[in-house]
């Protein structure tokens, strides 16, 4: 029988890449997302190039109702999850402190901290019942560093990171791996986002040098689900070689 894991934010960037690494290599996938349309979407494709089982809910992280109602159709053999991957996340907005937009602020808390808390506080109880599981939190290196205009969205990241370290102390004594995974520059839909949909201002994000893929990330998320029993990585912090820190990066000048 193939291993079961569950993906937040599965209908683009990481999320998309890591179900479809995840799935050529036999894992059955609780896909979610906010966009049903996209999850339908990727659920067909996952079934029609890999043959796995497929199970799409539909909810947004923020909001724990949805996130207790959705949990609570993992019947059967769908409350074997095995691997939590806790990706949703984002960034919304670059400003400097004193001029914030607090919709953005309480987005990104909502969805990267306190959606983060959410998931796991349901699906944590169905591993805890087999004495075995692993979850994966997406951080960022804005969970080790700070830069200027990011405070919000860093200390979002930085309480990934703490919380990713407080989870492995709770879990240990039920065999439960947490591996706190943090990428440097990549480019996904996270910048376009972050711009509130302006794509030219997203697309300097990344001009000059090669950044991470959505790709690069879900190959580490795979390498560290596929450890032996008795190994847990407890922290990856992923970089482009462009990129020394969260703000020294190697721009080629055209």
């Amino acid at each position: 029988m193939n291993k079961k894991a569950i993906i937040t934010g599965a209908t683009s960037g990481i999320g998309y890449a890591t179900a479809k690494l995840l799935a050529t290599n036999n894992f059955d996938l609780v896909i979610t997302g906010r966009r049903k349309e996209l999850l339908v979407k990727l659920k067909n494709e996952l079934i029609s190039e890999f043959n796995i089982k497929v199970l799409d809910l539909c909810f947004d992280v923020r909001k724990r109702p949805e996130v207790v109602e959705a949990i609570l159709k993992l019947k059967g053999e769908w409350q074997n999850i095995e691997v939590l991957v806790n990706n949703a996340g984002l960034a919304s907005g670059l400003s400097y402190i004193q001029e914030g937009a607090i919709d953005d602020w309480e987005k990104m808390i909502d969805t990267n901290v306190k959606g983060l808390l959410y998931v796991t506080k349901e699906v944590a109880p169905l591993m805890i019942a087999r004495n075995k599981g692993h979850i994966i939190n997406i951080s960022s290196i804005a969970g080790h560093e700070v830069y200027e205009k990011g405070n919000v969205y860093c200390a979002s990241k930085h309480a990934v990171s703490a919380l990713s370290k407080a989870m492995r102390i709770d879990l240990v004594k039920h065999n439960i791996k947490v591996t706190d995974l943090s990428p440097g520059m990549a480019e996904t839909e996270f910048s376009i986002v972050r711009f509130h949909g302006d794509k030219e201002a997203a697309k300097k994000v990344y001009e000059g040098f090669t950044p991470l893929s959505a790709g690069d990330i879900a190959d580490a998320i795979l390498y560290v689900i596929t450890r032996p029993p008795h190994v847990c990585i407890n922290e990856m912090l992923i970089m482009p070689t462009a990129q020394a820190s969260a703000t020294a990066v190697n721009r080629v000048k055209e």
